[in-house]
Order: C-alpha cells, then sequence, then structure tokens
C-alpha cells in the first residue's frame, strides 16, 4: 500500500500545517479517507465547497464544458465568461467585474484598481487602511494588507502603503486618513482573525466617513461572499455598499475561480492595465456561472441565515454550560468558538478523531463553516460531536 504520506514529506515544500487527514472523497457535507472512514466537514476548503463535495450542478457543468472548451486566451470573447459577468453584476451593486483565480489575485486586482483611482482621482493617494488581525492572502501585498506580524516578517522589505488599525474602530479609521489614503480595506467579517462580527453600525459610519473624504471603501469578501452569511453578499447584511469587492472560494464552489468588482466611477482600467492567463477561463467560469444561478434560483442565502440560527442556538447552550467556552460568534454558517486557554489543536484533533473536520483558526478558537447545502440533521450531528468534545476537554462540563 503506497505511503501517501510519506512521500509528501519527500517531495513536497512545507509552507504550512496539515491535518492528519488523507481525504479521497467527497459527497455532500461528507469526506472518506483511505481506509473508508465517513467525516462530516464542517472546513469546507475552507468556507470554499458552498454547494458541498462533488455536488451534480458542479460535476455536471464541468463534464459539459470540459467537451466543449476548457481553455481559450482572454483575448477572445467567451460566452461562460460573459454569462457569470451578467450574473454578479445584476445580483449585486456593481457595475463591472474582473475574473481571477484565487482570492489573493482578486485583492491584488482590487488594490491595483484603487491604485490607479487614486493617481487618477485624488492627486496620487495610494495607502491603504486595514485592520489588525486581518488575512487578505498570501502573496507580498496581501500579506502586508493583512494585520498579521508573524506572516510579514520573513519578506521584508514589504510593499509600502499600508496602515493598520483596530478593527470595528471608527475613530481609528478616521484618525489614520490622511491626504495619502486611497481607500479603507476590510472584510465585513474576520474570517481568519477568529470570526471577528463588527457592530452593527460600524460599516454605515465607515461609509459615511469614505464619503466625506472621497475615499474607496474595499469589501474583501473571499470568505464572506456568495451566500456565507445569509445573505448573498455580505455587504448586504450590514446595510452599506462598497465601492470595490472580492470574491473568491465560494464563487467557484471548488475550482480555483475569484473575481474583483467595481462602481462605475472605480472603473478606471484601461487595456493593458490588467489580465490572467487563466482567470475567467471558460470551464472555471461555466463552473461559477453555475454555481451562483443554482444559489440565487433556490434562495440558498436564505436557508443558510435560517440554518444560522440553529447554530447559534447550539452554540450559546455550550457557552452557557461550559466553563471552557468563553465566546461563540458569527452569522449565517461562518462560527467560531472562543476557549479560555489555547486548546483548539487539541479540540480540533479530537472532534476529527470523532469523525467531525474543525479548523483551528486560532490557538484558542475553532471555526465552522460547513458547505452552504449541509442539512439540519447533519448540522445537528456535528454539533452534538461537538458538544461531546468540548464536554471531555471541560471535564465532564461542570456548569458555570
Amino acid at each position: 500500500m503506497t505511503d501517501w504520506r510519506a512521500k509528501e514529506a519527500k517531495y513536497f515544500m512545507h509552507p504550512g500545517r496539515r491535518m492528519n487527514l488523507l481525504t479521497v472523497r467527497g459527497e455532500g457535507a461528507h469526506l472518506w479517507d483511505e481506509d473508508g472512514k465517513q467525516y462530516l466537514d464542517f472546513f469546507g476548503g475552507p468556507a470554499t465547497v458552498n454547494l458541498g463535495h462533488s455536488h451534480p450542478v458542479i460535476v455536471n457543468a464541468l463534464i459539459d464544458q470540459a467537451q466543449k472548451l476548457i481553455h481559450v486566451s482572454t483575448q477572445f470573447y467567451s460566452i461562460p465568461q460573459v454569462q457569470l459577468a451578467e450574473l454578479l453584476i445584476e445580483n449585486s451593486c456593481f457595475d463591472r467585474v474582473f475574473f481571477m483565480n484565487s482570492g489573493a489575485e482578486a485583492n491584488e486586482g482590487a488594490l491595483k484598481l484603487a491604485r490607479k483611482w487614486g493617481k487618477e482621482h485624488k492627486q496620487g493617494a495610494y495607502e491603504f487602511i486595514c485592520a489588525f488581525d486581518a488575512f487578505h492572502g498570501r502573496t507580498l501585498q496581501t500579506i502586508t494588507a493583512g494585520g498579521t506580524e508573524r506572516y510579514k516578517a520573513p519578506f521584508t522589505p514589504l510593499p509600502e502603503g499600508f496602515v493598520h488599525v483596530p478593527f470595528n474602530d471608527v475613530e481609528a479609521v478616521k484618525r489614520a486618513t490622511t491626504g495619502k489614503t486611497v481607500g479603507v480595506f476590510l472584510e465585513p467579517i474576520q474570517g481568519e482573525g477568529g470570526i471577528i462580527v463588527p457592530d452593527d453600525d460600524y460599516f454605515k459610519q465607515l461609509r459615511g466617513w469614505c464619503d466625506e473624504q472621497n475615499i474607496l471603501l474595499i469589501f474583501d469578501e473571499v470568505q464572506t461572499g456568495c451566500g456565507r452569511l445569509g445573505t448573498l453578499f455580505g455587504y448586504q447584511l450590514f446595510g452599506v455598499e462598497p465601492d470595490v469587492m472580492t470574491l473568491g472560494k465560494g464563487l467557484g464552489g471548488g475550482v480555483p475561480l475569484s473575481a474583483f468588482l467595481a462602481k462605475e466611477h472605480v472603473n478606471v482600467f484601461t487595456p493593458g492595465d490588467h489580465g490572467s492567463t487563466y482567470g475567467g477561463e471558460p470551464l472555471t467560469t461555466r463552473v461559477g456561472y453555475e454555481v451562483m444561478k443554482f444559489m440565487i434560483e433556490t434562495d440558498l442565502p436564505a436557508e443558510v441565515a435560517r440554518k444560522g440560527k440553529i447554530v447559534e442556538r447550539r452554540l450559546h447552550s455550550l457557552a452557557d454550560r461550559f466553563p471552557n467556552v468563553t465566546a461563540v460568534r458569527g452569522k449565517g454558517l461562518m462560527w467560531a468558538v472562543q476557549f479560555n486557554g489555547d486548546i483548539g489543536e487539541r479540540i480540533t484533533n479530537d472532534a476529527l478523531a470523532a469523525g467531525l473536520v474543525l479548523n483551528n483558526v486560532r490557538p484558542n478558537a475553532v471555526r465552522i463553516v460547513p458547505p452552504l447545502t449541509v442539512t439540519d440533521e447533519e448540522l445537528e450531528q456535528g454539533l452534538a460531536i461537538l458538544e461531546h468534545v468540548i464536554e471531555r476537554d471541560a471535564g465532564g462540563g461542570s456548569p458555570k
């Protein structure tokens, strides 16, 4: 029998850590390992397989499009690309879109677009106000925009033009704003930061400040977009319209596809300004089109909002009963459980042994981001496993 872990250790770079799980098959909210053991997947890519593993909509789109046309230069017109563009624009507040392959690439495109807008419309303004504990990708510019120093330290010197302030602090943004500021670049809910949900009026106040100062409000919705929060896009949950938005992860339902979208007044790119060999190719945009079409036609975000109430109720019950749980937070199907110590990895490993895939998003927290198509029964089953693991860690669950 092939030892795939040993082969990986021999041949693969190791810039990150793996969980001890070799997956060979997926269906819906379930994964199977090489020994045939079945798991409930509440990690989902992370937050990527929004329709679940191997959903028929995706499988059929891949087969049908692969038999017609997989790739063609983006110098040519492509029907799936235009179909997806139309679907996104007609169902959002934006006017223009450009496709890439990953969330980091989409964020790079958005930052590049904003820089050119600043050069043409704001006397060369180029600085972005970002948040501590934010995550925007792994390229040099996106780790600089991110707010985690340990990701940046090995790669200095870093690109200039990024200022960081505490998340959910409007006054800090105001203090950081100068004549060089071109935009405020934030996640609606911080994902890798530990599922940090801002106050209800945070973005409304920021929108007002950006309008007053003539600076752009840019949302990184790579994780929060495409139904994850119980609305089609996260900005809708907070009642504001950003000038630019990025999408990724769930947009392709598991195939590499991302996008950045902009209002017409930010549409400053001209031929030669940007491009991508694979971004927007027929195969991936066909899948993205079918994923988003299914999501809109079935009103999947409304179901996510309903299921989110189930998760919220169960998680708050854990916080009420177990002393090792100090906080729960989230929206829709994007949640975190925070603990009274750095036990996130232990909880994740114990859950994995019990058949539930989670992610220790922070040393003291686990992230819950199942497929949006997860059933009520599967939600209850997975949350019961999590409760059992937390109760055992708490030593039997002494009441608070």
